[in-house]
């Protein structure tokens, strides 16, 4: 079965880590999704405006020559705890698709990328490939009774979040908020709990560094990406990096 991207999604994560881990947790992150040349016709999107959320269907980064594995520790649960790769979301799957829910925020036609969807709420890297969009329909879509074992609420508790003014005055509004909201959820794996470990992740066109001591998250310093935030200096995988105080 051969299948073909449809388009792009860009946004401010060009790194996994950091990324905020499902779909809605940080409502106010920004996407835009670029069609391939093959689709940019506006009639492929007549009547999307009716609808407030999308679903995307996407394709997983590549994972390298792993097998697929029957189980998998989710890095949330400590890295200890084996799974059914069914019973989780984790990337390393038989077939490596994701899916995500967004808020539409926009259509805009464009001269020279033709039609361009802003959306928010997407939690996927920069630069990944979308197979569909498809819209959201509450009435089929949504059970909010739904039990959802470690994924629920209830499982994910929140950190509070100190940006220094310094920081916090190199972006804007919307970027400020989302940056919150992704901090909040506490974007280590679960097995790393030294507090005294540095740790960074590209965001927008700045390296960010941050501890964490119990259930706060403190930025320490946002560095100005080199060679640019495509290519961050910073570790993808959240490993330690120093921090300068």
């Amino acid at each position: 079965m051969d299948m073909t991207p449809i388009a792009h999604i860009y946004n401010d994560f060009p790194t996994k880590f950091g990324l905020p881990r499902q779909s809605g947790m940080s409502e106010h992150l920004i996407s835009e999704i670029v069609m391939e040349k093959p689709y940019r016709n506006i009639d492929a999107f007549r009547g999307i405006d009716a609808f407030d959320y999308l679903w995307l269907i996407w394709i997983f980064n590549p994972m390298g020559k792993r097998a697929w594995s029957p189980t998998v520790r989710p890095p949330k649960l400590g890295g200890n705890k084996r799974m059914g790769v069914f019973a989780t979301r984790s990337p390393n799957r038989p077939n490596p698709i994701g899916l995500t829910r967004v808020k539409l925020i926009s259509l805009e036609q464009t001269t020279d990328r033709g039609p361009v969807l802003t959306v928010a709420g997407a939690d996927l890297m920069s630069g990944t490939a979308i197979l569909d969009i498809k819209p959201y329909l509450p009435y089929a879509d949504s059970v909010p009774h739904a039990t959802a074992g470690t994924y629920d609420p209830a499982h994910q508790k929140r950190c509070n979040v100190v940006i220094p003014e310094q920081v916090a005055s190199l972006f804007d509004e919307n970027q400020l908020a989302a940056l919150r909201e992704a901090l909040s959820y506490d974007p280590r794996p679960g097995y790393q709990t030294d507090e005294n470990r540095c740790y960074g992740f590209a965001y927008g066109d700045y390296d960010i560094h941050f501890k964490v001591s119990g259930y706060t998250v403190t930025v320490t310093e946002a560095q100005k990406a080199v060679p640019s935030y495509k290519y961050p200096n910073v570790p993808a995988n959240g490993e330690h990096h120093p921090c300068r105080e």
